[in-house]
């Protein structure tokens, strides 16, 4: 693993696991739920590329031809292609690194994926970049962390975000591409509309909010032991409604930072 130092905070990346990472510290607090034995889509937080969300049965429909993914949270297709593959490191330095993946099959398309982690003493920088090889191909981004629920001191996570609407699940857990007002949660749902970044406190210890410049975010509060809170570039199974086409040489970028500060400050 790669760790990361600055100020009152620390942070493991874990290159050879999607290239997600592994622990945010502050304080001596751990913010992230979940280890390797869990599963490649259970811990950490992990970049979501070429795509985010589920994937109607594994398909993808683009220009005139069908795709088929491997169905890795059956019937769907989920989080894109690279969350179980290594990741190499381009660049390192005490409180930075930059990750870098081709994009290989089964993605028929080429390309490639940047994940860039800059860390500072009250905040975490990412930022990830999709780039399109030789053929035009359809291309979504978004990141999937898993906060604790409790840390250590403190009472369990409360969340607060405000979104004007929100994607109706079907009962596939698919969008019907309807928009709904959002209802209480639990939530297993996207969301858009969003005024403001989402934030996660835990009471008597830290806050922590979530500044992102993509149009949804996915929020899964259904476990016991852990929340996501997603920021990403299009709903599920966006890449079959509406998704940004890359032609080759094009970029899609997305930017994501975590703020902390003491709770109650």
């Amino acid at each position: 693993m790669i760790r990361l130092a600055a100020g009152r905070a620390t942070v493991l990346l874990a290159p050879e696991h999607g290239g997600r990472i592994a622990q945010i510290t502050v304080d001596g607090l751990d913010l992230l739920a979940g280890a390797p034995s869990d599963g490649p889509l259970q811990w950490g937080c992990y970049p979501m590329v070429p795509w985010a969300g589920r994937l109607d049965r594994g398909i993808l429909r683009f220009d005139g031809q069908e795709h088929r993914f491997p169905l890795t949270l059956p019937p769907h297709a989920i989080h894109g292609t690279t969350w179980a593959s290594g990741w190499t490191v381009t660049s390192e330095s005490a409180d930075r690194a930059t990750l870098a993946i081709d994009l290989a099959p089964p993605w028929p398309f080429g390309g490639r994926a940047e994940h860039g982690i800059a860390l500072a003493d009250d905040h975490l920088r990412l930022q990830l970049v999709v780039t399109a090889g030789e053929q035009s191909m359809p291309a979504a981004a978004g990141w999937h962390p898993w906060f604790r629920r409790s840390l250590s001191p403190g009472r369990p996570a409360e969340l607060a975000f405000s979104a004007g609407s929100m994607w109706e699940r079907g009962p596939d857990g698919l969008p019907t591409r309807r928009l709904v007002d959002p209802p209480p949660g639990p939530w297993d749902d996207c969301f858009t509309a969003l005024d403001g970044p989402p934030t996660v406190t835990w009471p008597d210890a830290l806050t922590l909010a979530i500044e992102h410049d993509c149009d949804h975010l996915v929020v899964y509060d259904e476990q016991a032991d852990a929340l996501c809170v997603e920021p990403q570039t299009l709903p599920p199974d966006g890449l079959n409604h509406g998704a940004v086409v890359l032609h080759p040489g094009d970029q899609l970028g997305a930017t994501c930072t975590l703020h902390w500060r003491q709770a109650g400050r």
